[in-house]
């Protein structure tokens, strides 16, 4: 497994920490917000894990500028684009979701890319066919995430090998049974 965790700074940290736990606990309430958010967090990981194979293709822009600039237009446009329609945009989060877990702790190699993509479809097929209960665990999830990766990258000494999971799924049970009992009547 391939536990290599963003590169980031405390202040990127916090706010990571901040958007998780927005997510993870009023996802629902603020799904518009959560999309956005959402869909950023996904382009931006994607074009991070991008830049490599980017660089090798076009080399002269291999800048500090082009780094930091690459990954936020990245999820500046799946983020834009992740407003427009709700149930592009739930079945897009759960694909997203499911690709990004698969290329950061399972590998980038081609099957099991293939295996994740076929997951993430029927998980995405799934979510489109129970729209509420798929947006609060699919923010739950996304906020779970952020939390976990904020929480191992911050916490130096804890093994990402042996809590990741634990942790992912735990957050990701707690914040959807808060989702759910909080917005049962709207």
């Amino acid at each position: 497994m391939n536990f290599n965790l963003i590169n980031v700074q405390i202040p990127e940290i916090i706010v990571m920490a901040l958007f998780g736990v927005i997510l993870l606990l009023f996802g629902y309430r603020v799904k518009q917000v959560a999309f956005f958010v959402i869909w950023f967090l996904i382009g931006y990981t994607l074009m991070q894990n991008f830049m490599p194979t980017l660089m090798k293709w076009v080399p002269q822009m291999d800048t500090e500028l082009f780094h930091i600039l690459m990954p936020i237009a990245g999820g500046l446009l799946l983020a834009m684009m992740g407003l427009s329609i709700e149930k592009l945009c739930v079945g897009g989060l759960v694909f997203g979701l499911t690709m990004i877990i698969t290329m950061k702790y399972f590998g980038n190699d081609v099957p099991t890319l293939c295996v994740g993509a076929i997951i993430g479809v029927i998980l995405a097929a799934a979510a489109v066919n129970m729209m509420k209960p798929a947006i609060i665990i699919t923010t739950a999830l996304a906020g779970a995430y952020c939390l976990t990766v904020a929480l191992l990258t911050w916490q130096k000494g804890i093994d990402p090998t042996i809590f990741y999971f634990p942790i992912l799924i735990g957050l990701t049970a707690v914040g959807a049974v808060f989702q759910s009992n909080s917005t049962k009547h709207l």
